[in-house]
Parts: structure tokens; sequence; C-alpha cells
């Protein structure tokens, strides 16, 4: 059973007295389903009724006539043919996102049946064309976190060291190991499972984590045709495969704004892809980081220009499938290109801790990886190295104009106290930011 870090925050929810229907919205595959039905509907629940939309289209039917929750609840029991016990059993609507009624009956269920245990799941949410805003308690699903690979593993003195943040050589090795194979397995549940299955040799691991990511590629882009016209899927598609080929265009160097000239033929402009674009986040298939090019100030989103941002694929092992990077490549460090992958790993460690925006900073020549503020509102520069080297000379320019009280490096040694506000951290700490 792969553990999750989201299933703690799914019991404060069962744990209340009065609730909103759950919402968990995510990308498709990385584990929804298999969260509410198998792991916490068969831990705290008599019986789960699972709708899957996606599965059969004629489920839609029983939203058709009204959205009152008690005539929703005896259509099911009759299409079901079981009865629901609305204190011991969950109403699960799995894929919501297909049936526009049934998310719009969702506000109802928070209305009129607010004792109830109705969870919702989406792969679209982000396209649907109404939310029912206020009814929901809404949650997002990531591919698995460094730390929830580390649970996959099995070795839980190591992660208690990590959650310990010990500094000892062996315990960084063993960790930075792992970042390594982490790089090239992602965090998709279906891959971490295989890669842990100790029943089979390296090579067929190896083998089958490659198998996944092709298949799951070729599902998101299948995607693209079902839920958009033929002309905007030809031009999502576009997007998702420029991704990784622009993050792998800037070697170690830091990765720069999306370019939009380099992505459809005679589309030179945001204006022309922001729909694509926009289609992608939505669909929790890329993220967004916005480069700050002043002093950051709070609020950071004050700053920022909507068009002009980094574009980082949802999961490194996606990534790296797509732009072909062997396995011992990956372990070695040995390819050319590495500096985007620890950016997009760093990046996506974040947005599973905090959903928000992420920024960035760039003054002339000078550019900083990611700037975070933390609780206190001060602004902490955070530069990314994916090797051991730690020189970073636009974060000595950052801290001569700025003054920070703090700053970070993330690079792939063990933690450190450098000149000055400058912290050395592992690579794999990243998700320690959202702490500070």
């Amino acid at each position: 059973m792969l553990l999750r870090l989201k299933t703690d925050d799914i019991h404060k929810w069962i744990n209340q007295s009065s609730r909103k229907p759950l919402l968990l919205d995510g990308a498709r595959q990385v584990g929804k389903t298999y969260l509410i039905a198998e792991v916490v509907g068969k831990q705290h629940f008599r019986r789960v009724h699972r709708l899957d939309f996606r599965l059969d289209s004629t489920l839609a039917d029983i939203f058709a006539e009204s959205l009152d929750p008690r005539k929703i609840v005896e259509l099911i029991e009759l299409r079901l043919n079981s009865p629901i016990d609305l204190s011991q059993d969950l109403i699960f609507f799995d894929e919501i996102g297909d049936c526009q009624n049934a998310v719009d009956s969702l506000k109802y269920f928070s209305e009129e049946l607010p004792f109830a245990y109705v969870c919702a799941t989406g792969s679209n949410i982000g396209l649907l064309r109404s939310f029912p805003v206020g009814s929901v308690h809404y949650l997002e699903l990531f591919p698995l976190c460094f730390e929830e690979f580390l649970q996959a593993k099995g070795q839980f003195k190591l992660l208690e060291f990590f959650l310990e943040r010990r500094n000892d050589k062996t315990v960084f090795d063993q960790l930075w190991q792992l970042l390594l194979e982490y790089y090239f397995v992602g965090g998709m549940p279906e891959a971490v499972s295989h890669w842990f299955d100790e029943r089979k040799k390296l090579i067929e691991r190896v083998n089958r984590v490659m198998q996944v990511h092709r298949e799951l590629t070729v599902g998101y882009r299948q995607d693209f045709g079902k839920y958009a016209d033929k002309l905007d899927a030809l031009n999502i598609d576009a997007v998702f495969s420029a991704v990784p080929r622009q993050l792998a265009a800037y070697q170690d160097n830091s990765v720069q704004r999306f370019k939009f000239n380099e992505v459809v033929k005679n589309k030179q402009r945001y204006q022309y892809l922001q729909g694509p674009i926009d289609w992608l986040e939505k669909s929790k298939l890329v993220h967004k980081c916005y480069p700050i090019r002043s002093r950051p100030t709070v609020p950071l989103q004050s700053q920022i220009k909507t068009n002009i941002f980094k574009l980082y694929l949802f999961d490194v092992g996606l990534l790296g499938h797509l732009l072909q990077i062997p396995f011992q490549h990956q372990v070695s460090q040995s390819y050319q290109y590495k500096g985007y992958l620890a950016e997009n790993f760093v990046q996506m460690e974040l947005a599973a801790r905090d959903s928000r925006s992420t920024y960035s900073w760039q003054m002339a020549r000078a550019e900083i990886e990611f700037i975070h503020q933390g609780r206190d509102g001060k602004i902490i520069p955070v530069e990314v190295k994916s090797g051991s080297r730690t020189r970073a000379r636009s974060l000595r320019s950052y801290i001569e104009r700025y003054d920070p009280s703090r700053a970070i490096i993330l690079a792939g040694r063990q933690r450190d106290r450098a000149s000055g506000p400058v912290e050395i951290w592992p690579l794999y700490d990243a998700q320690f930011i959202c702490e500070l």
C-alpha cells in the first residue's frame, strides 16, 4: 500500500461533525481513486458506493431530472442495488468532471446533507464550465513527493532520519542515491510500485517503469483530443512536447521563460498559445513559475507579468522519459543536461507542499531559481545546484542588492553553513523550504 500524506487531511474531514463534500483534484493516474476507494474507504467506512462517470457515462442519468441530494441517493441505491447508510457509508463520485450535473449537485449535498460522507475526484476539474465555489472541501493530489517515495521504499529508519534532517554522511549517501532513482522513476504511483517490487531484477524494474511512462504519456495525449477540439488538441500537444524540450535546452544554467515562438509554426505570441497552456495547467500537467525582475516585495503576485513564466512538467520521471534519458545516466549523473531536472524536482516539491504560485528572480544576467515568502513575510532566495559545487554568483548579486536575512543553496552535498546568511541544504531537503 502506497502511503500518501493527504490521508491525514482526509481523516480530519471524516472526523468533522458537519462537512462539505470532499473534492480531490489532480492529474490523471496520480492515485486519487486508489486513495479514496482502497485506502480511506476500506479503513473507515462500512461500504463505498462508487460511481465512475468516465467508465459509465449513463450514470449521468441519475442527475438529469433533479439535483435533490435525497433523490440522488435513492437513485444511486436503485442503480447499484445497494442500500446506503449515510452515517457509515461513503458515496464516491469518481471522475466527476465528466458529469457537470454531478458537480453541481455537490452544492446541495453541502447544504442539505452536511452529515453525509460524499467524496468526488476529478482530473479535469479546472476545465469545468462551473464549479461549486465554497460548497466543497478542496484538496489537490500530486504525484508522490520524495518523502512519499521514501515511505514506499519501506526503509523507515532512513525516513525517520530524513524527517529529522540528520546530517550524517551515511544518511546523505543513501538519500542522495534514492533521489537519483526518484529522478528516473518519478512519483506516478504505478511506476513507484513497480520500482520497489523486490521480486524483480533491476533490468525488469527499469523496463517496467519505462513502459508505465510510455502508457501514461499516450493516455495524456488521448485526453487532449477528448476534451478539446482537433485544432486545440494539436496545439496542446505541441506545448506539452515543447516543455521538456525547452527545459533541457538550458543544461546547468537556470531555466528561462517559456518561449512561444518555438512551439507552433507562425504562432509567435502568447495570445495564440494561452488557451493550450491554460488547458495543460488546469489539467495539472504543467506548473508555472513567475520571474520577478525587481526587488521582491510582498505581495509577490503584484510584481509578475502573466504572460512571462517558466513552465515545468508535473512529474520529473515523465520529464526524463520524454527526453529519453536512460536509467544509468540518471543515477550516475553523467549526462550533459541535469540542472533543469533538479529545478523541476524542486518545483514539484514546493507545489506538493504548498499549491500557491512559485516565483523566481532575474536581474540582468543574475538569476535565482526560486524565491520563497516565509511565514514572517521575509523573502528567501533559493539557488538550485544539481551537483556538489555551490559557487553562486547570482546569489551573491542578490545578497549585495537586497541584504536578505536568510538565503539557501540546494545542492548535491550535506547541509553546511556558508558565508553570511547563506545555508547549504542537500537538494532532497527542498520540501522543508515550505516550513520557513
